[in-house]
């Protein structure tokens, strides 16, 4: 009874509902492009500056804890759902106002940054880099709400995919873009570019999303603390109230495969081995080419056959170039990081060629991850607590993300690259576990039925 209320009044409100958000080619682009919002940026300080900082002559310990600042607010979002749920403007409406604030917020951390050095004032730039993503993090809380309450269930799988191709093609933007500029243009002129990006999806499509009118008024009607109580009930009932919701709490909170090739790694190899700006651009851009690619056919390929399943082998896959560069390295006697001319690295051509495969085949087996993995969470949530419980799973999967760049970085140089590699992979691996004990809500039949009912 409570799924068929849920339908209706998403129902209602689609119908309600104008601007971008009133067509399903709306409600597809503009998620898209909400989504490269979020991944400009994120290329622009994780790719690109990254692999300026090696240059720059940051070690990886200082550099994994850096990417490990970019994604602790990414963990943390879930204490926003409160804030943003019940704080709106009434003219610009309930998570449209969120979105637009953050995005304009985004935008000035980004300028204070640029006059700020990461050479020498590292803390600094990473406090304002760090409040960057606070406003990022906020934002995507918005989106995935919103998108939650406006998107119908048949829409959900290619949203789904859309969305992560989004976020990494907007990553080859502000990543891969801004390192072939760097030949010809400043840093400086690099963060104008990533500045300007956000704002103008802020003008042609933040605008533009009108929600439906029932939304905001079905808001007014509860007070706050009311609404802050049924929140904290609907939480902790949607992380502990079952043995599903329990084993999907572990697993978002594990990393689901192998991470390495995936942080900071790659970046930090192109450099010791010589690669110029525009070398590691066209290494990243193939990457994220190919990663957005999975995105789509790893949604795809898990509606057909099973979620489970599916996401169980791309976990499996992530491993195996992973595995392979760490046998790689070892066998040609690039263990500790070490920056040294380029002419004089033994086997130069070789260790370049077993990173392109590396992180290519890699690229491609984390993109069917994560298209299989985010409609994994969304089968799992209750419909009454979706937006709720789907946020606090990419919380945790963040925070995944930020811990695992954190020890990768201090074990690069204690242990060396194959060592953290072969860790990484088995750490990978026990996502396994978990993954075991989800099955569906007792709502939804059987994945093969949750799957058909998101196909398009």
């Amino acid at each position: 009874m409570q799924e068929q209320d849920d339908s209706t009044s998403q129902r209602s409100s689609l119908a309600e509902s104008r601007g971008l958000l009133a067509s399903r080619f709306g409600r597809l682009t503009a998620f898209f492009f909400l989504y490269m919002t979020e991944g400009i940026p994120f290329g622009f300080t994780s790719i690109a500056l990254v692999a300026l900082m090696r240059e720059s002559g940051l070690g990886p310990e200082e550099i994994g804890a850096f990417v490990a600042t970019l994604y602790l607010p990414w963990s943390w979002k879930w204490l926003m759902g409160p804030i943003v749920d019940n704080v709106y403007s009434h003219r610009l409406g309930h998570r449209r106002a969120w979105i637009v604030a953050c995005q304009m917020m985004m935008a000035v951390t980004l300028l204070l940054a640029m006059r700020v050095s990461f050479s020498s004032q590292l803390t600094w730039f990473t406090l304002l880099i760090l409040l960057h993503n606070v406003f990022a993090a906020t934002m995507d809380v918005a989106i995935d709400a919103l998108a939650v309450s406006t998107l119908p269930s048949q829409e959900r799988g290619a949203a789904s995919g859309l969305m992560f191709a989004g976020s990494y093609l907007g990553s080859a933007i502000g990543g891969s873009g801004v390192l072939y500029l760097l030949s010809i243009t400043s840093l400086g002129a690099s963060f104008m570019l990533v500045t300007i990006s956000i704002l103008l999806v802020t003008a042609t499509i933040s605008l533009w999303l009108v929600e439906g009118r029932r939304q905001r008024e079905s808001a007014e009607k509860i007070p706050l603390l009311t609404t802050l109580y049924r929140y904290v009930l609907t939480l902790l009932k949607a992380c502990f109230g079952s043995r599903t919701s329990i084993a999907a709490l572990v697993l978002a909170v594990l990393p689901i495969g192998a991470y390495g090739l995936g942080l900071s790694v790659q970046s930090n190899l192109a450099v010791e081995f010589g690669l110029d700006s525009p070398a590691i651009a066209q290494l990243s851009l193939c990457s994220t080419i190919l990663a957005a690619i999975g995105c789509v056919a790893g949604g795809l390929l898990s509606d057909r056959f099973g979620r489970k399943t599916m996401l169980a082998l791309y976990a499996i896959a992530t491993t195996l170039p992973t595995l392979w560069l760490a046998y790689q390295l070892s066998k040609y006697g690039w263990n500790l990081p070490v920056k040294m001319d380029p002419e004089t690295i033994p086997h130069r051509d070789a260790l370049l060629m077993s990173l392109w495969i590396a992180t290519c085949t890699y690229s491609l087996a984390q993109g069917l991850m994560y298209g299989a993995r985010t409609a994994l969470f969304m089968d799992v949530c209750q419909a009454a607590v979706a937006a709720t419980q789907f946020t606090a799973s990419m919380s945790l999967m963040n925070l995944a993300l930020a811990y695992s760049s954190r020890w990768q970085g201090t074990a690069i140089e204690r242990l060396g690259y194959p060592t953290t590699l072969v860790i990484d992979s088995g750490v990978g691996l026990l996502c396994l576990l978990p993954l075991l004990l989800i099955t569906t809500s007792s709502s939804r039949s059987s994945d093969s039925t949750a799957s058909s009912s998101t196909s398009l």
